[in-house]
């Protein structure tokens, strides 16, 4: 690979040496430096049509755009020179002309960069006196509402739906004064990766039809997480209000999901909102379950499983740590580890290399597989007469009644307990979901990434790793975490393919298996 050329520049007064052919704005970014702008995103090509980017540059005859202007050896660049302050204070002027003090009302309010930038360099006040344009809000179709008085023009979701999702229904109708974002007749935003031109929006100009008048942004608490709805591993941000889960936002991995998350991951959010949800420890006395303390409820589940063979039914969105548990547990009682996957249609987006919403609808199949764990199509193909059964996490979807009552005990550990289970589960654990705790998941592409804890459980449930890590002490193996980091330590020294991952060198972006492979996406066995 040909060395990259570099080049020396001076932003501001900072040196900065970057690579040549990087934009003014995204070299500023590597020293601290925000130079404001509307248009340009990353992710998008570059339109240069908000002129909030202007900049002066030493030598050049005019305001340079920053987003358009590549970096040139010697460049002496000032961001916040008299010219270039009052060039984006005219440009705020003009896009104030029309836009309505809507911000009290206004779902954006309080992220909004329009609010940030004229706060920050804007008039203290409107020279302008004549009646505001006004144009009634459109239903974009999906879940997106469009509201014009707001909009300007920044041509974000025009480029997203043209280039990066490669459905042109978006365009920029009229001229001057009157243009407005159109949509193609007899077309919606439908599209599975529409919602993300509600975060490309730097205003509050396209909005969320479920998120409409929820919250305010600063009620909110914010953590990293990764999307379960497939098996990419997005990075997303879940945002909760008074400890519910409101929305979830993607979060930036260039190696992952680059700065999108598809429609099925935003609203995969209800089911950390279930009101159904376990919260007591429970045990079967007579017809019906009885809430125990959890030492006396791990006492009986131990119990339960010793003395016959046992299958692990696991949920592929079970963490690493909880699989490496489940693994141990089953060896410890002479069972066996399998999992069931849904699938559904893949849904690619063209526009961004190597993501799409996979086929496999589970977050940690991989995983699954690396930690040994087989796929089976039925449960009754591995469930024998006599033998005990653990189910930790599936929803026993398509079940056959019949061959749970294979079982000669059954032990639930999970968030909401399926009704195929109510008259048939001996011992219940209630364990928190993956919103409540921390851990790690490993995508279709081998990368371990970290999710972290952005609620708390209800009642007593406790987080699943912990829950298995009792469990297996109370069956006599070893079981001495305290931390998932513990886990996450143990799991590399014993399996090749996680050698040597640190649990917190993972950060936020993840790392790759030592051994990934494509070829870990295996058939359905028996």
């Amino acid at each position: 690979m040909a060395d990259v050329k570099m080049v020396s520049l001076t932003i501001e007064g900072r040196p900065v040496t970057v690579p040549d052919g990087l934009s003014i704005l995204e070299a500023a970014k590597t020293v601290g430096v925000l130079i404001p702008h509307y248009c340009y995103h990353p992710g998008l090509p570059v339109a240069g049509v908000c002129r909030m980017c202007l900049v002066e540059v030493e030598k050049f005859p005019k305001l340079a755009p920053a987003c358009a202007t590549t970096v040139g050896e010697g460049q002496v660049v000032h961001v916040h020179s008299p010219k270039a302050l009052e060039a984006r204070k005219g440009v705020l002027e003009f896009l104030l002309i029309n836009h309505p003090l809507d911000c009290p009302i206004c779902d954006q309010a309080g992220e909004c960069e329009l609010q940030d930038y004229t706060f920050a360099e804007g008039r203290a006040d409107s020279r302008y006196r004549e009646p505001k344009r006004f144009n009634p809000v459109e239903d974009f179709g999906g879940d997106v509402l469009y509201v014009p008085n707001r909009c300007i023009l920044c041509t974000r979701c025009v480029r997203f739906m043209s280039d990066v999702a490669q459905e042109p229904v978006l365009n920029v109708s009229e001229r001057g004064d009157r243009a407005f974002i159109g949509k193609a007749d007899g077309h919606d935003l439908t599209n599975p990766w529409a919602g993300n031109v509600v975060d490309l929006c730097p205003v509050g100009a396209l909005l969320s039809k479920d998120f409409l008048n929820r919250a305010r942004a600063w009620e909110l608490d914010r953590a990293p997480t990764v999307c379960t709805g497939c098996s990419q591993g997005c990075n997303a941000v879940v945002e909760t209000r008074d400890n519910v889960v409101v929305r979830i936002k993607p979060r930036a991995n260039d190696q992952v999901n680059q700065y999108y998350v598809c429609d099925v991951g935003r609203q995969g959010y209800r089911e950390f909102n279930r009101r159904d949800r376990l919260d007591q420890p429970l045990v079967r006395r007579g017809n019906g379950l009885t809430v125990v303390e959890w030492d006396d409820a791990v006492g009986a589940a131990a119990r339960a499983l010793s003395g016959q063979r046992v299958v692990v039914l696991a949920s592929p969105n079970l963490s690493n740590e909880s699989l490496f548990l489940l693994e141990r547990l089953a060896a410890a009682t002479t069972g066996t580890g399998v999992f069931r996957l849904v699938r559904g249609d893949e849904v690619v987006l063209p526009g961004a290399p190597d993501l799409a919403l996979r086929a496999e609808r589970a977050a940690n199949a991989t995983g699954a597989r690396h930690l040994g764990f087989a796929e089976i199509g039925a449960l009754g193909n591995v469930l024998l007469d006599g033998d005990a059964l653990l189910v930790v996490g599936d929803a026993l979807d398509g079940v056959h009644a019949a061959d749970l009552d294979r079982a000669s005990h059954i032990v639930f550990i999970g968030t909401a307990l399926p009704a195929a289970l109510e008259a048939r589960a001996g011992i219940v654990l209630p364990v928190t979901n993956v919103v409540e705790e921390e851990g790690t998941l490993t995508n279709l592409r081998g990368r371990v990434q970290r999710f972290l804890q952005a609620k708390a459980a209800p009642g007593v449930a406790r987080p699943t790793w912990y829950v298995l890590a009792d469990l297996l002490a109370a069956v006599g193996g070893d079981a001495r975490f305290f931390t998932p980091a513990d886990v996450f330590a143990a799991l590399t020294t014993t399996h090749a393919a996680f050698a040597g991952l640190d649990y917190e060198a993972l950060g936020l972006r993840g790392m790759r298996l030592a051994d990934a492979a494509p070829a870990l996406a295996s058939g359905v066995s028996a």
